[in-house]
């Protein structure tokens, strides 16, 4: 493994392996309960892994025994603010509505439901400890899932499915969440991060902007109907920004000279 290089924030831990940027929730006390401290912290980590060019792919964990308990109740019962502080953009936890170019993986190492799903939602990719559970109970507390839960939830499963699971509150397990395609892979208890990196390294191996064009054209065109001129617009957009590309070049000339590409990113 490449050398590492970490460094410590009051709320959350950033760790880089390589290409592969890691955010550690880290406030374990209180199973990663988001309040403005962690929200502030993890939407600068993910502003510091957009605008560095080694890093190719972001790792979402949490510290101890949770992966996220959602908001801070203790915080928002005497009127402290969750948000990232001078972002309300960014969404819940600084990271539910923060869009980066690169490919976001969930590590969910343990306690997920409510807004911890949430931020398994708003992850490209997740990874799943098999003794972990997701969900919105929300309705359990006369709330709902208003970090992007309810929105993505539908988009991501059936829509029958999405319903029963919002409007019961219960939920399901990780191989459940594998079968309905909200999980990518399950991990064995206490190896969550192991295998997310596993998948990192995969990803990271590719060149980065083929991969940074991929994951915005799907995105892009999720919510496209048949293909329509939209989305077609988009695919031409990124050819002309992928075939141009230095990379574009490299690919099919180490396949010819029988060696690893080296990616330039451009």
């Amino acid at each position: 493994m490449p050398e590492q290089t970490e460094t410590t924030e009051a709320a959350a831990l950033w760790e880089r392996r390589g290409g592969i940027g890691i955010i550690t929730l880290n406030r374990p006390k209180a199973l990663n309960a988001v309040n403005g401290a962690l929200s502030t912290a993890v939407g600068s980590l993910l502003e510091q892994a957009e605008n560095d060019p080694e890093v190719r792919v972001v790792v979402v964990t949490g510290a101890g025994r949770a992966f996220c308990a959602g908001a801070d109740l203790k915080a928002l019962s005497t009127g402290g603010n969750i948000a990232a502080e001078g972002h309300p953009e960014w969404g819940f936890a600084g990271y539910a509505q923060h869009w980066i170019s690169k490919p976001t993986i969930a590590a969910v190492n343990g306690f997920a439901l409510g807004g911890g799903t949430e931020l398994v939602l708003a992850s490209d990719l997740a990874v799943v400890d098999e003794e972990a559970k997701l969900g919105l109970p929300e309705v359990k507390r006369g709330l709902f899932a208003a970090a992007g839960g309810v929105i993505r939830l539908q988009q991501q499963i059936p829509k029958k499915v999405a319903l029963e699971i919002a409007l019961t509150g219960e939920p399901i397990t990780a191989a459940q969440g594998k079968e309905l395609g909200l999980v990518n892979r399950v991990a064995p208890a206490g190896t969550a991060l192991d295998v997310a990196l596993e998948l990192a390294e995969q990803i990271a191996a590719n060149a980065p902007l083929s991969v940074r064009e991929s994951k915005a054209m799907i995105h892009r065109t999720a919510t496209e109907d048949d293909w329509g001129d939209r989305a077609w617009e988009a695919n031409n957009a990124a050819i002309a920004t992928i075939f141009t590309s230095a990379d574009a070049k490299e690919g099919p000339t180490a396949f010819a000279e029988k060696r690893q590409p080296v990616w330039q990113g451009r």
